[in-house]
């Protein structure tokens, strides 16, 4: 998608602290973190959210959330992070682009929202 932030960031044209990245996905630092860990895992693949994702992305979501325990090791939080998908705007999806929320460094709390 031309416009999709995420897309730019995935394909190297916009600038993020990336922090892992892959042939399937790109991992970087939130620029409004919630937690003192905040990290965004998105596919390079453009899915608007998870509602659009289709049973040949399985393998490719199974690697998204396989990604998000290896970030939180690397980062010191895999003792304690929560993993949040936002699907569509009543949720908070406030980007277009299906993405993981990987959130840790304090106690969170629950419920969440």
């Amino acid at each position: 998608m031309p416009d999709c932030i995420f897309c730019k960031i995935a394909a190297g044209e916009a600038k993020a602290r990336i922090v892992l990245e892959d042939e399937d996905l790109v991992a970087f630092l939130d620029l409004n973190p919630q937690a003192p860990t905040h990290v965004l895992i998105v596919p390079r693949k453009h899915i608007p959210s998870l509602s659009d994702a289709e049973p040949g992305d399985a393998a490719m979501l199974g690697r998204l959330q396989l990604a998000a325990g290896k970030i939180a090791a690397q980062l010191g939080v895999g003792d304690g992070f929560r993993l949040v998908v936002n699907n569509g705007r009543k949720a908070g999806q406030a980007v277009d682009h299906l993405h993981y929320h990987l959130l840790g460094g304090r106690r969170l709390q629950w419920p969440p929202g």
